[in-house]
């Protein structure tokens, strides 16, 4: 299964952007940990470690333990090129690696029927106000990622079809 909307010399500019960044941060972007980033590019949906060997696996000819990708997957989203849907616990590309622009603060919204996910920014200001609310409610937020529960556009049409 592959996402319609990377072509060729768009994956490879988003690697070329990558290993620049690594580059940046004195961080390596190995052959494979470069093959696991383009197994995540090129999918529709996110995947978990265990999708991300096999797609591996089958780009490659070459088995990879799922401890081995877990831990290039580490690596990726330390390196902020991946991010891990914790709802779901899987992984998703991130979808601003060749951008220049500043980046907001990454969400997600998901598509509860055919599981596609859209990465979002939102302003620091929405985050820090969440926070203010978390902090008067009692509690300390832990993590700004928020993963929302939603129906694309394209699922939405079906629906309204079928009934």
């Amino acid at each position: 299964m592959e996402n319609s909307n990377m072509t060729n010399s768009r994956v490879s500019n988003i690697l070329n952007k990558a290993q620049e960044k690594c580059q940046l941060n004195g961080a390596r972007l190995t052959p494979k940990r470069q093959a696991i980033l383009q197994v995540l590019l090129m999918s529709p949906t996110p995947l978990s470690a265990y999708q991300v060997a096999e797609h591996y696996k089958q780009e490659t000819d070459e088995s990879m333990p799922p401890m081995s990708a877990y831990r290039i997957l580490d690596f990726l989203a330390s390196e902020e090129l991946v991010h891990k849907l914790n709802s779901e616990n899987k992984y998703i590309a991130c979808s601003h690696i060749a951008c220049d622009h500043q980046h907001e603060i990454p969400q997600f919204l998901i598509c509860r029927n055919c599981r596609t996910v859209k990465e979002i920014g939102v302003p620091d200001s929405i985050i820090k106000n969440l926070g203010k609310h978390v902090d008067q409610a009692g509690f300390r937020l832990m993590n700004s990622q928020l993963e929302l529960d939603c129906i694309c556009a394209k699922c939405d049409n079906a629906s309204k079809t079928n009934s």
